[in-house]
């Protein structure tokens, strides 16, 4: 099936390869010309593991293609898929400016009957207006169109699996034809299909994301509590995931959730439930936890510092997870911004996310190619990111290269008694 996608970010480009992996012969838009031959040279602009593989793999035996031609791409498009961003705005709605733009797009390109599929995460009834608004601005008013909702539940750093080996597809449609439609598209992929209607699709979306996001935030406010009482939150974990009812995901106590999805996803449907007259108030207090969480370790560490002028502190991770460069909503940049209003001097390392963080602090901080030259006769070390390469730092490590060996570790990485015999001045959360 011919398919066209705009938009080649995390929702957009992901989809398009794993389209054209299982067969379909895809045409990605994105309005920008640089990014495009990137694109065709193989190049991906986001880190996402196998995305580069699979770029040049069905590049190279002709199932997909990058273009800033979007009248070309849609015109004879069998479907089309919206993946473009939906940023939040300073009221916690959604911007939907993007899939407007792309919207108007469509109408003034297809030269025949076309469905389009809305992946980009939009508030209920967002595709309602969207087909409305096609209809509207159609040139030739005899082609007939119909939207479809298609939420995508990919967690950034995994993206390809979990596009290839999904737990189900979610499809929401307001016709036979469109679902027919849908189902063949996916029918490669060999997964379950949730087929629901339009506005159901959009709440799944926003409904599992939320779930998550309150699952962790009260993780959190479990573990602050355990530090007031003197429990282990790893322990009161363990004992809580056997439990059926509750499983072993998303147990683990941190300084918060960040990237794309969460926070926006929390905000935006306390937005919309406000619009109705109705407070969301567990989604509410997730946010609340979650924006109280992010900058818990260096309030710790005011407790223990007089001041942060003039130390060097080391910062070991900046993304907002392993398994991507995606800053994003990072807790790396709140705890950052308040070291250097204070006057710290941060060495930072990260493996993959330095360039991106360089484009918001390009002079304010040293970035360094290793942990052992961050940590280097620091008087501090935080750790945000519980990347590979910081998870392996031996305890002793600390020792040996700071000139204070004290640790503030906002994902719980080491043991307490390992950091206590290694005589590291150990922090982490409730723990």
């Amino acid at each position: 099936m011919k398919i066209a996608v705009a938009g080649t970010g995390y929702v957009g480009l992901v989809a398009g390869v794993c389209f054209a992996e299982k067969g379909h012969n895809v045409i990605c838009v994105d309005v920008d010309e640089n990014k495009v031959e990137m694109m065709k040279g193989g190049k991906s602009p986001i880190y996402e593991q196998d995305l580069e593989k699979l770029m040049q793999k069905n590049y190279k035996e002709g199932r997909i293609d990058y273009t800033t031609d979007y009248k070309m791409a849609y015109k004879n498009a069998d479907a089309i898929f919206i993946g473009v961003g939906t940023p939040e705005q300073p009221d916690g709605s959604a911007n939907l400016s993007y899939v407007a733009n792309v919207s108007r797009q469509i109408a003034e390109s297809i030269e025949h009957d076309c469905l389009v599929v809305v992946k980009s995460t939009v508030p209920i009834g967002t595709n309602d207006k969207v087909e409305q608004f096609i209809k509207d601005s159609l040139v030739n008013k005899s082609i007939k169109v119909e939207v479809a909702s298609n939420p995508e539940f990919l967690a950034q750093g995994t993206a390809v699996k979990d596009t290839l080996q999904a737990k189900r597809i979610v499809i929401g449609t307001e016709s036979k034809e469109a679902e027919k439609k849908l189902i063949e598209i996916y029918k490669p992929f060999n997964l379950p299909i949730v087929s629901v209607n339009r506005r159901s699709a959009e709440m799944i979306k926003y409904a599992s994301n939320d779930f998550l996001a309150l699952k962790i935030s009260y993780m959190n406010d479990i573990a602050n509590l355990c530090e007031l009482v003197g429990a282990n939150i790893e322990d009161v974990a363990e004992g809580m995931k056997y439990d059926d009812r509750i499983g072993s995901n998303f147990l683990r106590a941190g300084i918060g959730y960040g990237g794309s999805c969460f926070p926006k996803d929390t905000k935006a449907l306390k937005y919309l439930a406000k619009q109705y007259g109705y407070t969301l108030k567990t989604v509410e207090a997730a946010v609340d936890v979650n924006a109280i969480q992010k900058t818990r370790l260096y309030k710790k560490a005011t407790e223990r510092l007089i001041t942060f002028n003039g130390l060097k502190v080391a910062v070991l991770g900046l993304t907002f997870k392993p398994g991507t460069d995606d800053l994003r909503e990072a807790p790396s940049l709140d705890n950052i911004e308040l070291l250097l209003r204070q006057g710290a001097k941060i060495y930072a390392y990260d493996p993959v996310g330095i360039e991106n963080f360089k484009k918001k602090y390009p002079n304010e901080i040293i970035y360094v190619s290793n942990p052992e030259e961050a940590l280097d006769d620091a008087n501090v070390c935080f750790i945000f990111t519980e990347w590979n390469e910081i998870k392996s730092i031996k305890p002793e490590i600390y020792k040996k290269l700071m000139k204070t060996p004290l640790v503030y570790d906002g994902r719980n990485i080491y043991k307490l008694d390992e950091m206590k015999k290694a005589e590291v001045e150990y922090y982490s959360i409730g723990r």
